[in-house]
């Protein structure tokens, strides 16, 4: 079926380049330098990706620091992690 549903959300969303979908994915900080993937969230194209990461950020063990891109930024996700 083309359009899955996960926790009652939409995983693909419509916008000017078709259908599409964000994969938000945690990986571990390995000193080797191969991050594996410890968890991930699948959402609609036009979800936030502030608002996903609380629901990630829940599921991860406790970590002595977290690395994110500019989308992830938001006050109260950084006092969330602290």
């Amino acid at each position: 079926m083309w359009e899955q549903r996960v926790k009652n959300r939409r995983l693909k969303a419509k916008s000017r380049a078709g259908n599409t979908a964000k994969i938000h994915l945690a990986v571990d900080g390995a000193v080797d330098g191969y991050g594996l993937p410890v968890e991930f969230e699948i959402t609609g194209g036009e979800v936030n990706d502030c608002s996903a990461a609380p629901d990630l950020i829940a599921r991860l063990p406790d970590a002595k620091a977290m690395i994110a891109d500019k989308g992830y930024d938001s006050k109260w996700l950084r006092e969330q992690i602290t």
